[in-house]
């Protein structure tokens, strides 16, 4: 399916549990890594496109429950004409922006977030900041997990920014993306992943699953992904106010 001429869902209708997009893909290994017991989950997606996520979840965690959130109010009538999607109050589909949406959620009410919002080729600048993923945090239940597709370039500032500013937020981030796109080369994908369950992310068991996808792809956590970020600076609604230059002497104390 695309969206103004850009890929942004590929669905099986046969088969929802096959996800084509290698990004979702990532997100699928890092969700059954999350919650191992294959039980149901409460999931928010911000971004809904074609909802092949959303009927991946359905699919794999059947009696969860799911919002997804779409900018476009005329989309969300198309794709359940012309997709088997779930039902609410399986899945509910709100129009409206993420940031908005996201704000009237309740605190603790959500086990997944996942951020999948573009407009065109990037991710828009509100959805992307630390009072957004406080935000983010906040509707997440203690533990939570979220998720965010960004889509970057070389030398990656983005993605450096958008790690800095998860964490910030969560205790324990992660980043995964092809190893060509860490090399410099092209343009791509990063999955972020936080949360503060410590358990999550440092394991070996998802490291091996992100590795044998398809598309193989590498983890950058602790250490390795403390010196991917380097010193970049978390992303602001508003950078902060500097005070003018003044070329006056200073006044007496």
């Amino acid at each position: 399916m695309l969206v103004n001429g850009v890929p942004s869902s590929y669905l099986d209708l046969a088969d929802p549990t096959r996800l084509v997009f290698e990004y979702m893909q990532q997100f699928a290994a890092v969700v059954d890594r999350f919650d191992m017991s294959g039980g149901p989950l409460t999931v928010v997606h911000l971004g809904a496109a074609g909802c092949a996520f959303a009927r991946w979840v359905h699919a794999t965690r059947p009696g969860s429950q799911q919002i997804a959130v779409e900018l476009d109010t005329g989309l969300p009538e198309l794709v359940r004409g012309w997709f088997d999607l779930p039902r609410s109050p399986a899945l509910r589909i709100r129009s409206g922006d993420a940031r908005e949406q996201l704000a009237a959620m309740a605190d603790g009410s959500a086990d997944v977030v996942v951020r999948d919002v573009f407009a065109g080729d990037t991710t828009p600048a509100h959805v992307r900041t630390l009072e957004f993923t406080r935000d983010v945090a906040r509707v997440l239940r203690p533990g939570g997990l979220y998720l965010a597709n960004c889509a970057d370039r070389p030398p990656l500032t983005t993605t450096r920014a958008e790690v800095a500013t998860l964490a910030e937020v969560f205790a324990d981030v992660a980043a995964v993306a092809e190893p060509a796109l860490l090399r410099g080369r092209g343009y791509g994908n990063v999955v972020l992943a936080g949360t503060d369950d410590a358990a999550v992310l440092p394991s070996a068991a998802l490291d091996r699953a992100i590795r044998s996808l398809p598309a193989p792809a590498r983890l950058l956590h602790g250490d390795e992904l403390r010196a991917f970020r380097g010193a970049t600076p978390p992303l602001l609604d508003r950078a902060p106010e500097t005070a003018p230059e003044t070329d006056a002497e200073p006044a007496d104390a």
